[in-house]
Parts: C-alpha cells; sequence; structure tokens
C-alpha cells in the first residue's frame, strides 16, 4: 500500500482549493489502481495549523501537532500541493509551512503541483512560484501541474474541462509513486528508505542497489 499526502491551503471550508485537491487526490487513486497498486490518502489543510506556525517562525520550536504533520510528508511515497493564489503567487500561509519543513524532507520526493484562483491570468503562478519552490527543495516535480480558475468550477460543464489536465498529471504522478521492482532510478548518488529513493550527496546505492565506487575502484580508464 502506497501513500499520498495532500497538502491544501485553503482558508475555508469547503473552498475551490479542497475541491480541486479532492479531484486530483481521487484521479491519483484511480492511475495508481490501474497499475495493481492500493493507495492510502491523508490530507493536511494547512489553515488547521496557522498557530503552530505562527509559533514557530518566531521561536523555531515546533509544536507536537505541527510535528505531526512534517513527519507525515516526509514519510509520504508522494506529495499533492495545491494552494490559492495571492497577489499573484502562493498564499503566505502555504509558504510559512514549507518554510517549517527540514531542507531535506522533500528529497526525490514525487510531487504534483496545483493552484486556484479568480481569474486564469493567474495560471503562471505554477511554473514561476510554485516550480522552482519544490525544485529548490529537491522534490521532482511533475511536468503537469493543475490551475483552476472560478470560471473552471462554475462553467456549464461543472468542471468537466479540468478533466483532461487532472487525469494528465495524475498519471505521471502514478508512474512515480508506482515503480517497476528493480528500476534503474539513475548513477548519482542515493539511498534506498522505506523502498523509496532518497538523494543524499555522499552516499552510496545501498540495499540491493549497486555500489559503484566499489566497481569503479582501482579502475585507471584505460
Amino acid at each position: 500500500m502506497k501513500n499520498l499526502v495532500v497538502l491544501t491551503a485553503g482558508l475555508s471550508n469547503p473552498s475551490t482549493t479542497r475541491l480541486l485537491a479532492d479531484q486530483i487526490s481521487a484521479a491519483v487513486r484511480s492511475q495508481v489502481g490501474k497499475r495493481g497498486e492500493g493507495l492510502e490518502v491523508e490530507f493536511v489543510e494547512i489553515r488547521e495549523y496557522a498557530q503552530d506556525l505562527a509559533n514557530f517562525m518566531t521561536s523555531h520550536v515546533a509544536s507536537a501537532h505541527l510535528q505531526a504533520a512534517q513527519e507525515k510528508i516526509s514519510a509520504a511515497d508522494a506529495l499533492v500541493a495545491v494552494t490559492p493564489v495571492f497577489s499573484a503567487s502562493y498564499s503566505g500561509l502555504f509558504k510559512m509551512f514549507i518554510d517549517a519543513l527540514s531542507p531535506d524532507s522533500l528529497n526525490g520526493m514525487p510531487v504534483l503541483i496545483a493552484a486556484t484562483a479568480g481569474t486564469a491570468r493567474h495560471q503562471l503562478v505554477l511554473d514561476f512560484a510554485m516550480r522552482p519552490l519544490f525544485t529548490y527543495l529537491r522534490a521532482t516535480v511533475m511536468p503537469t501541474g493543475v490551475f483552476a480558475a472560478t470560471e473552471d468550477f462554475g462553467g456549464g460543464d461543472g468542471g468537466q474541462g479540468m478533466v483532461p489536465r487532472v487525469e494528465r498529471a495524475a498519471s505521471e504522478l502514478a508512474g512515480y509513486i508506482v515503480r517497476t521492482e528493480g528500476e534503474v532510478a539513475g548513477l548519482g548518488p542515493a539511498e534506498y528508505r522505506d523502498g523509496a529513493l532518497k538523494r543524499d550527496a555522499g552516499t552510496r546505492v545501498q540495499s540491493g542497489g549497486l555500489d559503484f565506487a566499489s566497481m569503479l575502484k582501482g579502475h585507471t580508464g584505460e
């Protein structure tokens, strides 16, 4: 059973941000199921940690409530991150939560990014704000992000216009969640933890992987 954590930064209940998160997680579960694997989905509503985050930013001490959420995310097989757009970028509360994570929490983790806004003019927030943020944290960001404007939810098609985008992004994430056993993930330094590859400079491939350092020891290149 694989584990997916859905991080959503909607401020109201219900919210279009949570609605989009629900649609994406359902699509990912379906795509993972088609690949013969089960998927447990857990949601982290950032608004529930607002006070914890404010205290952390001033004291640098995480509450037990916040620590539990952080550990849930770092232990996940994949992450879906959805934020509303405020002032042409992700929300401040969303950024506070990401800033509170350990710098190594998302190393190599597959991440699907998504955002909601009142107008389609904000759709570039995916590539100019969210993608650089998660790339900086060394996550593996899916090529397809999902953006939804108010009109996508309130249009005459009932939001069906988003379905191809959601399905494509979900398929990409499912491909990372369900990997063929023994798949070669690359030649760079890495270590296996809980069945997933976690990048860490200065380490080598372990737990059944190939120790390239030993293989090349003494090799002159001739």
